[in-house]
C-alpha cells in the first residue's frame, strides 16, 4: 500500500464523528479499506413502510471507483419508496473475548464499519455484472469465471445496490483487560483475551455432484492450510 493511501483521511460528518471512547476510532481510510477486505457480510439498515429493519447480506468492494455493492433485496422496496433516503451499512470482526476481573471491564476486540450513504438501484446492465462480480469474488475469489455467469432472466430478478464509501465511521478495540493495574489486579482472578478466528473448513460437495469431479484450485485455496485460512 502507497504511503500516499495510508494518509488519506474520511471526512468527519455529524453522523461519523466519535463521540465515546474516541482513542478507538480511526479516520483512516486504509483501516476503512482492510476492514471491508476482510469480510463479505454485512449489516444494511434501512426503513421499510416506516419500519427499521436491520438485513443481513453480501457485499463487494470496488476500491478503484470507492463503490460498496450490496445485494438489495428487501431494501430496494425501501428505495421505490424513498429514493433519497440514508442507509446504513454495517461490517463487523469479532476477535475476541475480553474477559477482566470484574464485569464492569469485559469486553470484545473486534473491527468495524459503518457506511452512510443515499443508495443508488443498478439498473445498467453492465454496471450490474461487474457489481455481480465484484460480490461474488469477494466472497470467493475465482469462483466468478469458473460458474456459469448469469444470463438476462436471472439479472432482471437481481437487485443490487450501489453505495459511496465516503461517509463512514471506524473503530476498533483490541488488547487485554485494563484491570491489572487497579485494586481487582489483587483479587487472584484469572484474567486475558480469549482469541477468535474465522475460517473456512474442507469443503463438502454437493450430493448429486457426479463421481470424477475435483475441487477446483480456487475453492481449495480457501479451506484449511491455505494462506488465507
Amino acid at each position: 500500500m502507497s504511503t500516499q493511501k495510508q494518509n488519506q483521511h474520511l471526512a468527519v460528518t455529524e453522523r461519523t464523528r466519535h463521540r465515546r471512547l474516541r482513542e478507538q476510532g480511526s479516520t483512516r481510510v486504509a483501516d476503512l479499506d482492510a476492514i471491508l477486505r476482510a469480510g463479505f457480510v454485512c449489516h444494511l439498515g434501512v426503513v421499510v413502510d416506516g419500519v427499521p429493519m436491520v438485513v443481513p447480506t453480501v457485499y463487494g468492494v470496488d476500491f478503484g471507483t470507492r463503490t460498496l455493492y450490496v445485494h438489495g433485496s428487501v431494501a430496494s422496496r425501501s428505495l421505490v419508496q424513498a429514493p433519497d433516503a440514508t442507509v446504513c451499512v454495517t461490517v463487523t470482526h469479532i476477535d475476541g473475548l475480553v474477559l477482566a476481573r470484574s464485569v464492569f471491564e469485559h469486553g470484545v476486540n473486534y473491527r468495524s464499519a459503518m457506511v452512510y450513504a443515499v443508495p443508488r438501484l443498478v439498473a445498467d446492465g453492465d454496471e450490474l455484472l461487474h457489481g455481480l462480480r465484484v460480490v461474488t469474488e469477494q466472497c470467493a475469489p475465482g469462483q466468478w469465471e469458473y460458474a456459469r455467469q448469469p444470463n438476462r432472466k436471472e439479472l432482471a430478478a437481481t437487485s443490487l445496490l450501489a453505495l459511496s464509501l465516503d461517509e463512514a465511521s471506524v473503530k476498533t478495540a483490541s488488547g487485554p483487560p485494563q484491570d491489572g493495574d487497579g485494586p481487582d489486579g489483587e483479587l487472584g482472578l484469572w484474567a486475558g483475551v480469549i482469541p477468535m478466528r474465522s475460517y473456512f473448513d474442507a469443503p463438502e460437495p454437493d450430493p448429486a455432484l457426479p463421481a470424477g469431479i475435483a475441487v477446483p484450485p480456487h475453492v481449495v485455496a480457501l479451506g484449511p492450510g491455505s494462506s488465507g485460512s
